[in-house]
């Protein structure tokens, strides 16, 4: 049974950091790309981050370029997202998920479509 674990969520304030991290069993975690995805209260859910298979490939939205920084480790079958200079609005649900799709472009890794398994998510908050 797959199982993809987010943690690391909570509240801080603006100008904050947090690191997200998300546990992945069950799957050859190393053949699948990784995504981050947020969705905020009455909101769509969104992309906000994706990595390939080897970390050779790494896509952002763009309001979170220059701020968020996704990683993985294959060994420990882990996907992290550094979450630094918080924002309000960057306050969401953030969700994991494990896509077995091959995707090195960003229209493959940023479309929900793409992706097989998700988590149950963690929140965050971010206070002003």
């Amino acid at each position: 049974q797959v199982q993809l674990v987010e943690s690391g969520g909570g509240l801080v304030q603006t100008g904050g950091s947090l690191r997200l991290s998300c546990a992945a069993s069950g799957l050859p975690f190393s053949t699948y790309v990784m995504g981050w995805f947020r969705q905020a209260p009455g909101k769509e859910r969104q992309f906000v981050a994706g990595i390939s298979r080897s970390g050779g490939y790494i896509y952002y939205t763009d309001s979170v370029k220059g701020r968020f920084t996704i990683s993985r480790d294959n060994a420990k079958n882990l996907v992290y997202l550094q979450m630094n200079s918080l924002k309000p609005e960057d306050m969401a649900v953030y969700y994991c998920a494990a896509a077995a799709a091959t995707c090195s472009v960003y229209g493959c890794m940023s479309r929900e479509m793409s992706y097989n398994f998700w988590g149950q998510g963690t929140q965050v908050t971010v206070s002003s």
